[in-house]
C-alpha cells in the first residue's frame, strides 16, 4: 500500500520539465542573467557578478516553478563558439536572445547574430524572447529603441537584398514572426524584469509546438 499511495503522490506531484537556451553575443550578460534567475528562484543563490566569467561552452541552471521545472542553457557567445548553438535547437522549448542595450557598436553584430536564430528552421515554431539587458544603465536604450534598431537593420537588409537579386525574398513565415516577436527590458545586474521574463517562459513552454510534438 506504502508504494502504492508513493506512486500516486509522485505521479500527482510530478511537473513537467522544459529546456530554455540563453544566447546572444559575449558579453551581452547572459550567465549574470542565468545566475540572477538562480538566485531568486533557488534556495542556493547563484554566482555573483564578480564572480562570473566569460562563458566558454555552456552554463546550466535549473529552477521550480508551481507546475514545470525551467532547465536553463547559458551559451557561450565568442565568435568560435557560437556555432554550438544550433546543437541545443532539436530540444528546446524556447529560444531567449539577450542584446547588450548599452554597447550601441555592437548592434548591428547583434542583429546579423539573431537574424540567423530568428530564420533557424529547427526553431520556428519555438518561443523567442529578445531582451534589451543593462536598462540599469543611463546610456542603454530602451525597449522601444531596441525594437526599432533592429527593424531598420533589417529593412535595410532587406532592400539591399532586394537590389542585388532583384525579387522579394522575405517568407509570410518569417514576417509573421518578426511582427510577433516579444522584447523586453531588463537589468540582470539589479535583477529588474527577471520574474517577468520567467513568467513570460512558464506561458510559452506550456502552449509551445514543440511540447505538442514530444507529448
Amino acid at each position: 500500500m506504502y508504494h502504492l499511495l508513493k506512486g500516486l503522490h509522485e505521479y500527482l506531484t510530478r511537473k513537467d520539465e522544459f529546456s530554455v537556451i540563453i544566447i546572444g553575443l559575449d558579453g551581452a550578460g547572459k550567465t549574470t542573467l542565468l545566475e540572477k534567475i538562480k538566485t531568486i528562484y533557488n534556495e542556493t543563490p547563484g554566482l555573483s557578478p564578480d564572480k562570473i566569467a566569460p562563458t566558454v561552452g555552456q552554463n546550466t541552471g535549473k529552477i521550480a516553478l508551481p507546475s514545470a521545472l525551467l532547465q536553463f542553457w547559458d551559451l557561450g557567445g565568442q565568435r568560435g563558439i557560437r556555432s554550438i548553438w544550433p546543437k541545443y535547437y532539436d530540444d528546446c522549448h524556447a529560444v531567449v536572445y539577450v542584446v547588450d542595450a548599452v554597447d550601441h557598436e555592437r548592434l548591428s553584430e547583434g542583429w546579423e547574430v539573431f537574424d540567423t536564430v530568428l530564420s533557424a528552421p529547427k526553431i520556428l515554431g519555438v518561443p523567442l524572447l529578445l531582451l534589451a539587458n543593462k536598462q540599469d544603465n543611463p546610456d542603454s536604450l530602451s525597449v522601444a529603441e531596441i525594437r526599432h534598431d533592429y527593424e531598420v537593420w533589417y529593412q535595410h537588409k532587406i532592400e539591399c537584398a532586394r537590389r542585388r537579386q532583384g525579387n522579394e525574398i522575405e517568407s509570410e513565415q518569417r514576417r509573421e514572426r518578426i511582427a510577433s516577436l516579444d522584447v523586453m527590458g531588463l537589468s540582470a545586474l539589479e535583477g529588474t524584469g527577471v520574474r517577468a521574463i520567467v513568467d513570460w517562459l512558464f506561458i510559452r513552454v506550456q502552449n509551445s509546438k514543440r511540447r505538442d510534438e514530444s507529448s
